[in-house]
């Protein structure tokens, strides 16, 4: 079961809080707070569509650029050992880093 949720490109993360006896998401990966909820899991989904036009309306509306989940470009900061690690184990698999490490890290976040 999966407790995310996507659509245009931005993905919100979904929560049963007993204590109000609902559903509560907020959209991941933006400095923007936008959240929704709901009672059923059908009107949740209408909740999180409504709330990403209305976070594209509103923008919109206020001349502000909506801010985009992630642009694909990753910089990280390694040990040479790492690094050396990596460029090994692609090498080996016949990809390059970007691709290993690609396929690696969608890996790792599918669980």
């Amino acid at each position: 079961m999966s407790n995310i949720m996507s659509y245009k490109g931005y993905s919100a993360r979904i929560e049963f809080s007993s204590e109000d006896d609902c559903f509560i998401g907020h959209i991941a990966g933006i400095k923007d707070i936008v959240g929704f909820h709901a009672e059923s899991v059908n009107e949740l989904k209408k909740a999180f569509v409504e709330s990403v036009e209305d976070y594209l309306e509103v923008c919109k509306e206020s001349n502000k650029e909506p801010q985009k989940p992630y642009s694909g470009k990753l910089m990280l900061r390694l040990p040479p050992e790492t690094h050396a690690a990596v460029a090994t184990a692609a090498q080996l698999s016949g990809k390059s880093i970007n691709q290993w490490a690609t396929e690696t890290l969608d890996q790792a976040a599918q669980h």
